[in-house]
């Protein structure tokens, strides 16, 4: 299969499904090269996802799925890619071809062409002139959550953290493996993180799926602020732990390696085809724990007071998630909503002098500490003993989260 075609099915699964962008990607194999190329070219279409689709609506009202996805790669290609226009045409085309939509052949040429043109000439669409609206467009991200954002932080910090970009990968080991050994057995250059020892940021481009270590479930890939959450939630070995939003599993999976085993952990996940993903995940890393397709916002009178620590990696807004980028301002507040009631059943489940720990990535005040204090103001036997917001830097993305105790009974 092309590379064109893997980055083709790549776009297709997070934009239109809802996969992550960073799983999809880390499980391509392949050439070195090959693989560069589709990590380029997939991130070019999802970091300028909202300006491409404006100028492809300007030239094309009507597209289909396969065909709105080739005409986006090959937009890329004209606008950020720098391959000449003659062949990022024709290679669309081809594309179309290869994918069994010969009849789109025509279209894609035609529209690719007058967008290379445009782009020769200086005529594509211009960019809004009010900030939030600018921004929106220059870097795929809703403008009201923007707004929000720039009120917090200020226009100049709120560009500059849409302008960082993830550089290459984050690596651990998996108990009982040492981080010492995975450092050995890469031979390659890593930077050890600086929130948690045991992330190994890499280069782009590592074959992780065809490497033996990750099949033997020895590493896996975790970003060094999920990885920097578990941390927050201390020593765990002999403990009874919930992480009651688990998939696709890197959490569980480091909470387990954390505790070197020592740990009676239980997760559920709320959507079926994610709870697969959580049980293929801890399968792999060779996680034992006890896992659950159930929905964490609905009260279970059965579980209170069973757990010494409950982890609430909650549903949230998310920070430049490429699959995100169309919720509007009242999936947020509903997603307010089911953070609630998330953290409000599974507070019942902490046993006294035990720990909760909320998270989210995103950098939303209304999920974040607005969130936490409410929640306080209703529940008094929990007291905040650490609260973090992590902003993107290159490294690690935006993660935020409290760390509440509930008191012990008098």
């Amino acid at each position: 299969m092309s590379a064109r075609r893997l980055a083709l099915a790549v776009l297709i699964d997070v934009i239109e499904d809802g996969a992550y962008a960073n799983l999809r990607l880390a499980e391509l194999s392949g050439e070195e090269p090959e693989r560069a190329w589709i990590y380029a070219a997939t991130w070019a279409v999802l970091e300028n996802l909202y300006y491409i689709d404006t100028c492809l609506l300007a030239l094309c009202a009507r597209q289909k799925r396969v065909q709105r996805n080739i005409l986006r790669l090959g937009a890329a290609e004209l606008l950020y890619m720098r391959t000449p226009a003659h062949a990022a045409v024709s290679e669309a085309v081809r594309l179309c071809r290869e994918t069994g939509k010969g009849a789109s052949m025509g279209l894609v040429n035609a529209v690719l062409r007058k967008l290379a043109r445009q782009a020769e000439e200086y005529m594509l669409p211009p960019l809004p002139a009010e900030a939030a609206a600018r921004l929106s467009m220059q870097y795929a991200c809703p403008a009201w959550i923007l707004r929000e954002w720039m009120a917090d932080y200020g226009a100049a910090r709120t560009e500059a953290m849409l302008a960082i970009r993830q550089e290459g990968l984050t690596l651990r080991a998996q108990y009982p493996y040492t981080t010492e050994e995975l450092i050995a057995a890469l031979d390659m250059p890593v930077a050890r993180g600086a929130y948690d020892d045991n992330a190994l940021h890499i280069r782009r481009g590592f074959a992780l799926p065809a490497h033996p270590l990750f099949a033997a479930g020895k590493m896996t890939a975790q970003g060094e602020a999920s990885m920097a959450v578990c941390r927050a939630l201390g020593d765990l070995r002999g403990a009874k732990v919930l992480d009651a939003c688990a998939a696709p599993g890197g959490k569980s999976a480091y909470l387990w390696s954390l505790a070197g085993g020592d740990i009676d952990l239980t997760a559920w996940e709320l959507h079926p085809h994610r709870a697969a993903l959580l049980d293929k995940t801890l399968a792999r890393l060779h996680v034992r724990a006890k896992t659950a397709c159930r929905d964490a916002a609905v009260p279970d009178g059965s579980l209170p007071e069973r757990f010494d620590a409950v982890l609430l990696d909650v549903p949230c807004t998310g920070f430049l998630s490429a699959r995100d980028n169309h919720k509007s301002e009242a999936d947020a507040d509903a997603i307010a909503g089911t953070q609630r009631r998330i953290l409000q059943a599974c507070a019942a489940y902490v046993k006294p002098g035990g720990r909760l720990l909320y998270a989210t990535c995103t950098l939303s005040r209304r999920e974040n500490g607005a969130q936490i204090a409410a929640f306080l103001g209703e529940n008094a036997e929990y007291i905040l003993e650490e609260e973090g917001q992590l902003l993107p830097d290159g490294r690690v993305s935006a993660f935020y989260h409290a760390l509440l105790r509930r008191a012990c009974k008098i």
